[in-house]
């Protein structure tokens, strides 16, 4: 199985001066899952290179024993310090497209014609889109090839009001996650905030928050036929 990450290229929150990028743990735990299910990983990005970071996401209360990993691991560090450029990715090349969160993608990938077009296809191609936290942004333009938003219908779910009006940022994103999903004929639903949550709807896979990414990921391995490490481990010989 050959899975895609794409991450996002933008660093800049809004017009605060601080920094913004994709959240280290919606990469570094799906990242993970789908390596120890022998999954083949590509990492892309709009402006391809080093996808630039959430410095908080980085911060000591953030780390997780995916991030921990992360930073001990030498090849994944130079893999994500060299993504290929989004334009140059084919839905026909892949099996299932997974995208992280982070701020970040409010501003590119949410626009990104070739993230849209990308997601379009593999839509239409009977091939799974995985998107996590503030990722479900790049839904927000996609359609079916009758037209219609790419959600309509669908039940899915992302970072939700509550938890951005905890984060501070309601005023600062160019959008919500959660009004952009209904807005779009979404049937979005959450769970409180910060805790794990997965919709699958068919071929779309939707996380709520930080929390979701690495249920997100295996939900995408059951979709694909594949196990993870852990369920491969328990299972009898």
């Amino acid at each position: 199985m050959h899975i895609l990450m794409v991450l996002t290229s933008h660093d800049t929150l809004g017009t605060t001066g601080k920094k913004t990028g994709f959240w280290l743990e919606e990469f570094a735990a799906p990242y993970y899952v789908f390596k120890d299910a022998g999954a083949e990983i590509t990492l892309a990005s709009p402006l391809g290179g080093q996808p630039p970071l959430d410095p908080k996401s980085d911060a000591p209360t953030s780390q997780t024993d995916a991030t921990r990993r992360f930073k001990a691991d030498h090849a994944a560090q130079v893999a994500l310090a060299d993504t290929l450029k989004l334009r140059d990715m084919s839905a026909h090349k892949f099996d299932a497209v997974f995208y992280p969160g982070g701020h970040g993608p409010l501003w590119d990938l949410a626009e990104d014609a070739s993230s849209i077009a990308l997601i379009e296809a593999m839509l239409a191609t009977g091939k799974p889109v995985v998107a996590v936290c503030h990722a479900p942004a790049a839904l927000r333009h996609a359609k079916t090839p009758s037209g219609i938003p790419a959600v309509q219908d669908r039940a899915v779910t992302g970072f939700t009001n509550t938890e951005e009006e905890a984060s501070g940022l309601t005023q600062v994103v160019p959008f919500l996650v959660e009004d952009m999903l209904k807005k779009n004929g979404g049937r979005y639903s959450k769970v409180a905030d910060w805790q794990p949550y997965v919709v699958t709807d068919g071929l779309l896979i939707t996380g709520q928050n930080p929390a979701s990414s690495e249920p997100a990921a295996k939900a995408l391995l059951g979709k694909l036929g594949l196990r993870s490490s852990l369920e491969q481990a328990s299972s009898p010989a």
